[in-house]
């Protein structure tokens, strides 16, 4: 077990932990310098009260609590493993709440407190990658809970100029704080209620390479090297 790993077995240090990478991306968002391409999207969305499925890459996910409205309630699908329930908590000092599940764990009740919460004129987050891999491939889970609620998917991600990308499956982006950076939106994508399985297939495609175009965008911005999507393979347990 990675030291790392072991400390954070502990309650105490956990919570310490995540309350720490909050103030850290507090930091990061109000020492820099952020613009935002396409933001009249959600805008249009969130002032109309009508619901949408935000979605974006697991390895974008750090700057993610200032691409939203806080005034709005979001649900992030967050994995019921360690790595998710950090996650979890580290996204709840911004006032996200999340619903917990995978395609291998508690995914029927995840996807069901997703599209509950959808109908309840609420909003969802969805990482369709995460959180273990392909990465920057895109599960069927998104598209499925958009067939089933009714409202579509905006792809969302950001870019930093500054900070690293990080050697884990999903090349995660750390941005570092006093730098500038940008939050780019993407038009809706509709699922019809009564897609075929080949029309749906056809939808997580256009999602993958919507998020896909988004998060390159992102890095054109910020002066940096786009990340390579993994292969089209299964990994071993991604999100709904």
């Amino acid at each position: 077990m990675r030291p790392l790993k072991r400390v954070l077995r502990s309650e105490v240090v956990r919570r310490i932990f995540c309350w720490l990478a909050s103030l850290y991306i507090r930091l990061v968002y109000h020492s820099g310098r952020w613009q935002v391409v396409g933001g009249e999207i959600p805008k249009r969305f969130w002032d109309e009260g009508k619901p949408f499925i935000l979605g974006f890459w697991h390895g974008r996910l750090l700057m993610m609590p200032y691409c939203w409205d806080h005034g709005k309630t979001i649900y992030m699908l967050i994995s019921q493993h360690r790595d998710g329930q950090l996650i979890a908590r580290t996204v709840g000092h911004f006032g996200i709440k999340t619903a917990a599940g995978s395609s291998t764990r508690g995914g029927a009740q995840a996807l069901r407190a997703m599209v509950k919460a959808l109908k309840n004129g609420d909003y969802v987050g969805v990482t369709p990658d995460g959180p273990r891999g392909p990465r920057m491939r895109a599960s069927e889970g998104i598209t499925s809970v958009a067939r089933l609620s009714g409202v579509p998917i905006i792809p969302s991600a950001f870019g930093s100029a500054r900070g690293r990308i990080l050697s884990t499956w999903d090349r995660f982006l750390v941005a570092g704080p006093f730098g500038r950076g940008v939050i780019v939106w993407g038009n809706p994508i509709y699922v019809d209620r009564d897609a075929s399985p080949e029309m749906e297939e056809a939808s997580r495609r256009q999602v993958e390479e919507a998020l896909n175009a988004v998060t390159t965008e992102a890095d054109r911005l910020t002066g940096r090297t786009p990340v390579e999507a993994g292969p089209e393979t299964s990994g071993e347990d991604t999100s709904v």
